[in-house]
């Protein structure tokens, strides 16, 4: 009877650290991605970039992610998936966003600015790295933890395409370098949309079940 009330206390004592471990690491990419939004966003306006602005919203969608993400560490299975399943919804959002970000780009075709391109680019990719493998022990430790995970491995991918938008305008002087790139960025943020809604909501079905 002793063995089995340690060995619970053992295992709730460690559910808590890792709820502890996932807490502190949640708010430090939250406050990455929101000094991010800010710094990015703003380089995107100054050098007229599609891709760079993009990136900047992905930035800000993650830092409201994460902060559902906290809401739902200590709650339920269910609280998790539906946390798990705004997440999804919006960063369904952000890619629609994108979209019409990439049409109007195309309606004034004014080549951005290269150099700010790569300065702003270089160090967004450097922050998310930093998140990336902040996150990187907990992302299958459950649905919410996992949808983090995800946004933050797109972010990576995000600003590699930015950087090379940014040399390809560099070299030709167009701005379709920048919408191509603000394209693609737009699909894979729809395309991880659709997984992590996948994901919540099998995982809310079970919790129903």
């Amino acid at each position: 009877m002793s063995d089995d009330c340690c060995a619970s206390k053992g295992l709730e004592l460690e559910r808590l650290a890792q709820e502890a471990g996932q807490r502190r690491v949640l708010v430090a990419v939250l406050l990455i991605n929101a000094v991010m939004f800010v710094a990015e966003f703003g380089g995107g306006l100054v050098a007229g970039s599609t891709a760079l602005m993009a990136d900047a919203l992905d930035n800000l969608g993650d830092a409201l992610v994460y902060a559902v993400s906290l809401y739902a560490i200590t709650r339920s299975e269910r609280w998790k998936a539906g946390a798990a399943a705004f997440k999804g919804v919006f960063i369904l959002l952000l890619g629609v966003s994108i979209v019409v970000n990439v049409a109007i780009k195309i309606g004034s075709g004014v080549a951005p600015s290269s150099s700010l391109m790569l300065m702003f680019g270089a160090a967004a990719l450097a922050a998310n790295l930093a998140c990336l493998a902040l996150l990187w022990r907990f992302r299958s430790h459950d649905v919410n933890m996992a949808s983090t995970f995800e946004c933050s491995r797109n972010d990576v991918v995000s600003n590699c395409g930015v950087l090379l938008a940014a040399a390809a305008v560099g070299v030709t002087g167009s701005s379709w370098p920048d919408i191509l790139i603000g394209s693609v960025m737009a699909l894979i943020v729809l395309r991880s949309a659709v997984r992590v809604l996948r994901a919540a909501i099998a995982q809310i079905r079970s919790a129903r079940a």
